[in-house]
């Protein structure tokens, strides 16, 4: 139920909107279709996720290896081990290696047991998105908000492939969901909950989890129906519940026996909270070194399209962010500037104001950071803006279909439609060969809608909607058809989503090779430059490996005094020459590899150069 809007008084000379007010009336018998049609959204949203997951085998070798190694060691698991001998972690803390490491755990090894955990959060991602806009706006408003979010292609990407973002994108609506219930009654545990979520989001995917909080704030700030004093009270509360819910793991690695535990991939000193200040924070926003053994972290300015492309404003609507992202980008800002404008004059504790400003801050914080960012930037960092226009669409669409009497309002719907389908067609033009009839179909629609919109046509709700949403749910159906692997996946059809240099599928182990490594009994199989090679020779044969030097191949993890005790012990079985991605730190690995080749003899097995340790 809906408060009167006065939209409807012609007695007003400026079109203003109104929340919806709360109610726990049940629904007229035989009237409440928004049940069935959510069980409709969340099983569509499993079988886009789920259907033929595993065509993209092990995704990210990367992650595989560490889920691999999580369901083989506690240790590991704990603290996000590349190996299950618990020499280095992934540059990443463990928070989604924790879910799929525990998958592995119940239901087997497996490609479905490393990708599937993905799917469920997103399919968990949609589910609140919906209950989180449904309370402000109703619930066919979240409806609308989980469908947009579901087809989005790169939140299709993400849901079907095994990086954190899954994780951190789910935790951050349970966040905005927890934000929106505490300003309905000025909660201050439910904001400390919001904190909570944001927490744990850290330990998904350090401060990138943080760039929502300022719309949080703000929101609270504005809305809360509490006194200024206690709102900033209940905002120190949560703050407070965003440290302890992330520094608890800081702290246990800090204080952790270092000997007992792997190095921390990606740091200079063997430290989280370096790594989540340097190579995963300010070395993200700034570029410049950034740990990983003192590799230099790629420029935003590279045009390389796995990298961003230019820096700029643009960046998001760019040739390597725009398909993924910016579908419904430009609608969601004009909804949000139209929304703010006609909700401008209601009393402080509007809800649909605090809504707008919540999601219109999460959309320009993100984005904004990753548009000018220099440090290493990727297109599918970007799935963290999508719930926040999935949101914005689906807001202020419905509040500017409320006021449609008015002329000013209808012209500003229209224009979401135009924004949409126009922008849509542009992007479906950049990959002109796949369904090039799909975006004439998409413009007249748009000129055909955004017309009657502003003519006032009634009953145009769901062909505007249709028009709106065609050509991304089309793109993020093509992404969900499409194998994906490697570090670096994009959205799109098979002939677009090629991967980047440094994100190409992982080569397969020869036979006899994995072979040989199968019928090692010590701690590693083997031991091999960077861990991308390390990841690969360990998904073949299913032994642990030492990926020396980590992601880059400069970590000082092992040192060659710590690689030398190991093979004294016979823990190693072989050292694989070649195995990573031609990081070639200046520190271990050079080390290692030329006192293995001075020390034992090479042979060629499966075209590989092995040397047999000890």
């Amino acid at each position: 139920m809906t408060t009167p809007s006065t939209l409807g008084n012609p007695s007003m000379t400026t079109a203003t909107l109104t929340a919806p007010a709360p109610t726990a009336e049940a629904p007229p018998p035989g009237r409440n279709w928004t049940t069935p049609a959510l069980v409709v959204l969340l099983a569509g949203t499993a079988v886009l996720y789920l259907w033929n997951i595993t065509a993209s085998g092990w995704g990210n070798g990367y992650y595989a290896a560490a889920t691999q190694a999580g369901a083989q060691s506690w240790t590991a698991w704990l603290f996000g081990g590349l190996d299950a001998g618990g020499v280095i972690t992934v540059d990443k803390p463990p928070a989604a290696l924790w879910v799929s490491g525990l998958f592995a755990r119940v239901f087997g090894f497996s490609s479905w047991t490393v990708l599937a955990p993905q799917a469920i959060e997103g399919v968990l991602a949609v589910w609140l998105l919906y209950a989180t806009v449904k309370r402000t706006s109703g619930a066919v408003a979240g409806l609308v908000a989980g469908a947009a979010l579901a087809v989005t292609p790169v939140a299709v990407l993400m849901f079907r492939f095994n990086l954190p973002d899954a994780l951190l994108v789910l935790l951050m609506v349970a966040g905005a969901y927890c934000t929106v219930r505490a300003v309905e009654k000025g909660s201050g545990w439910w904001l400390a909950l919001a904190g909570v979520a944001i927490g744990f989001a850290f330990l998904a995917k350090m401060g990138q989890a943080l760039l929502v909080l300022p719309a949080f704030t703000a929101a609270y700030l504005l809305a809360a129906p509490t006194t200024l004093l206690k709102r900033f009270l209940h905002l120190l509360g949560a703050g407070l519940a965003v440290v302890v819910s992330a520094g608890w793991f800081i702290a246990l690695v800090e204080l952790w026996p270092s000997a007992s535990r792997p190095y921390i991939g990606g740091s200079d000193n063997d430290s989280l909270w370096e790594l989540a200040m340097g190579y995963n924070g300010l070395g993200r926003i700034f570029g410049g070194r950034g740990g990983g053994g003192g590799g230099v972290i790629a420029g935003g300015g590279n045009a390389n399209l796995g990298f961003g492309g230019e820096t700029g404003i643009g960046r998001l609507f760019g040739a390597s962010m725009g398909a993924e992202i910016s579908w419904l980008l430009p609608a969601a800002l004009i909804g949000m500037v139209a929304g703010l404008w006609f909700t401008r004059r209601l009393r402080r504790t509007d809800r649909t104001r605090a809504a707008l400003v919540m999601w219109g801050l999460w959309v320009l914080g993100n984005g904004i950071v990753f548009s000018f960012m220099s440090g290493i930037t990727h297109p599918y960092y970007t799935v963290a803006v999508a719930p926040g226009v999935a949101a914005l669409v689906a807001i202020a669409g419905r509040e500017l279909w409320r006021g449609r009497k008015h002329l000013p309002v209808r012209v500003a719907l229209a224009t979401m439609v135009a924004a949409a389908g126009f922008w849509g067609f542009a992007l479906l033009q950049r990959f002109g060969e796949w369904l090039p009839a799909l975006r004439w179909v998409v413009a007249v629609l748009t000129v055909l809608v955004a017309t009657a919109v502003v003519m006032g046509v009634r009953r145009m709700a769901a062909l505007a909607l249709t028009t709106s949403v065609l050509s991304t749910a089309a793109f993020g159906v093509a992404t969900a058809a499409t194998p994906h692997a490697g570090s670096i996946p994009m959205s799109g059809p098979p002939s677009y989503a090629g991967d980047d240099s440094m994100g190409g599928p992982m080569g397969e182990t020869s036979p006899e090779l994995t072979d040989l490594l199968k019928a090692t009994t010590g701690t590693w199989a083997a031991a091999t430059v960077s861990a991308q090679g390390a990841a690969n020779l360990s998904l073949d044969s299913g032994k642990a490996v030492i990926g020396i030097g980590g992601w880059s191949g400069g970590d000082p993890a092992p040192t060659l005094d710590e690689f030398r005790q190991y093979v004294a012990d016979g823990r190693i079985g072989y050292f694989v020459s070649g195995g990573g991605m031609g990081g070639g730190g200046p520190r271990g690995d050079n080390e290692i590899s030329e006192w293995v080749a001075a020390n034992y003899e090479a042979v060629t097995i499966g075209g590989s150069t092995v040397y047999k340790l000890g």
